[in-house]
């Protein structure tokens, strides 16, 4: 029974292949269904934050590639902040449920078959997970699932996995809604020169795709600075 659950993740998974729901995770989806999102935001407000938020948690269960454009579209429906704080809340909801998942149908089996190296991880992800996550989820060096699998499978515990989520993606979740904010101005303004939001949000996530490099950039120059003798 421990599988079952996971086992439903797959096969939702690959049902959301087979119909080509990915296909509707593109800019130029957003663009093809622009005024009728507009109308429904604007006559049904709560309802439409309830479908973005349900929707939103159930890709990021299911690993569904496209939590950045969903990100991207809650910008563009309900502006910056309330897309930011609904994206949050939803990718929270999601890595966690996840998480649980990952946790009861493989965390014991990593545990009986684990050597020596990974159960000192498994401590250290116990221990000091919460930094551990907070830096992975500021820094986005490794993919978002891989990252809620690994804490699950390390045996991170839940409460410091849930606050490390929800702050970690505070910033890297406002870059991406203030891109859909840019992107929904020029939209509705076709034709005309392209708005600051939109050359904003261009540059932020110019600087959140250099992030990572510089950190890898970082470590290998003091990874080097140890090997070479005083």
């Amino acid at each position: 029974m421990r599988w079952a659950p996971l086992v439903v993740v797959v096969l939702l998974l690959g049902l959301g292949y087979a119909f080509g729901l990915n296909e509707y995770f593109s800019l130029s989806a957003l663009r093809q269904y622009k005024v009728s999102l507009g109308g429904f935001v604007a006559e049904n407000p709560a309802l439409a934050s309830l479908v973005y938020l349900l929707a939103y948690a159930l890709a990021v269960a299911l690993s569904f590639p496209g939590a950045s454009f969903l990100t991207i579209a809650g910008g563009f429906m309900f502006g910056a902040l309330a897309g930011t704080c609904l994206a949050v809340v939803a990718a929270t909801c999601g890595a966690t449920l996840i998480f649980l998942i990952a946790r009861t149908s493989l965390g014991d089996l990593l545990t009986e078959k684990a050597g020596a190296r990974v159960q000192r991880l498994r401590q250290g992800f116990r221990e000091e997970g919460f930094s551990y996550l907070l830096f992975l989820r500021l820094v986005p060096l490794f993919p978002f699932w891989l990252v809620n699998l690994a804490a699950a499978l390390f045996g991170m515990r839940v409460l410091p996995y849930v606050a490390a989520t929800a702050i970690g993606i505070v910033p890297g979740t406002f870059v991406y809604s203030y891109f859909g904010q840019g992107l929904g101005s020029a939209l509705e303004s076709e034709g005309s020169p392209a708005s600051l939001e939109l050359f904003l949000g261009f540059a932020l996530l110019g600087v959140m795709a250099l992030v990572p490099v510089a950190v890898r950039k970082m470590r290998r120059g003091k990874e080097t600075e140890r090997e070479i003798p005083s």
